[in-house]
């Protein structure tokens, strides 16, 4: 059946997917017997997330933009949109699961707006529940874009079904965070001031932040100044830790910052204060 689509008065239509806790209920609610027929569906410069990595925390649902647009074959018109669906979804691994699985993160809410008669433009997001849809930390990697493709009955039972590649990728990384603490506060000038800290990121298999070992940048922002320095690079240890010592000079703030890597995003811990007497 066609569900989950509607035809309005400002010429658009639109498709969601309800988050269902547990994939496979998901996939049987939304995914008909797949029946090997051509669809003549073309889907093309899907762009997930404006082409940015998506970083995901261990809790928090992320909904990341998605656009594409959909050409359709003789015998089909935009004026009719519940005759036909197109969407993507993103997977890892070499081979295109035939039907989205356990390993696939699919469309939410979407909207496509007719261009012309065959053509429409189409925008809306993914939804990521990271407790459900997150089971590996190996999740972090590029994801590839895969393209489900349906015709419809006039009675809303299925006609025609395919899933294909699609150009394009996206990285999916873990979050990171950092911390920070400088003391002794206050310190006196010319005395050594130690700048403690740690890098954690998302584990996606504890549901936790765990400590990365890592390279930060320890920065500096003089009182009364908006611009922060770098003052030198420190490396973490297996744990995330980070501590180094530097020279008090003037009141300013302190703060550790990691530019992130393959599949960790960037972290910036908030800034200490310390007062220079």
């Amino acid at each position: 059946m066609n569900a989950g689509r509607s035809r309005n008065p400002r010429s658009r239509r639109s498709g969601v997917v309800a988050a269902v806790a547990g994939a496979v209920v998901l996939t049987t609610l939304t995914a008909p017997p797949a029946q090997a027929a051509p669809t003549g569906l073309v889907v093309s410069n899907v762009v997930v997330n404006n082409g940015k990595p998506i970083v995901v925390g261990t809790k928090e649902e992320k909904e990341p933009p998605v656009t594409f647009q959909v050409s359709l074959p003789p015998g089909l018109s935009t004026s009719k949109p519940s005759a036909y669906t197109a969407k993507p979804f993103l997977y890892r691994g070499a081979k295109l699961p035939k039907i989205p699985d356990n390993d696939s993160l699919r469309m939410g809410m979407y909207t496509c707006y007719p261009v012309n008669d065959w053509n429409e433009r189409c925008e809306g997001t993914l939804f990521i529940d990271p407790p459900y849809d997150l089971d590996s930390n190996g999740d972090a990697t590029t994801w590839k874009v895969g393209l489900t493709l349906r015709l419809w009955k006039p009675d809303g039972r299925l006609k025609a079904e395919e899933y294909k590649k699609a150009p394009g990728s996206v990285q999916l990384k873990r979050w990171g965070k950092a911390t920070v603490n400088a003391s002794p506060e206050p310190v006196k000038k010319g005395k050594k001031l130690t700048v403690t800290g740690k890098l954690t990121r998302a584990d996606w298999v504890k549901h936790t932040y765990t400590g990365v070992a890592g390279s930060a940048k320890l920065q500096f922002r003089k009182k009364g100044s908006s611009a922060y320095t770098t003052v030198k690079t420190v490396k973490s240890n297996s744990a995330g830790a980070l501590k180094t010592t530097v020279t008090a000079s003037v009141d300013g703030y302190w703060r550790w910052t990691h530019n992130g890597s393959s599949t960790t995003g960037p972290a910036t811990s908030t800034a200490d204060f310390v007062d220079v007497r």
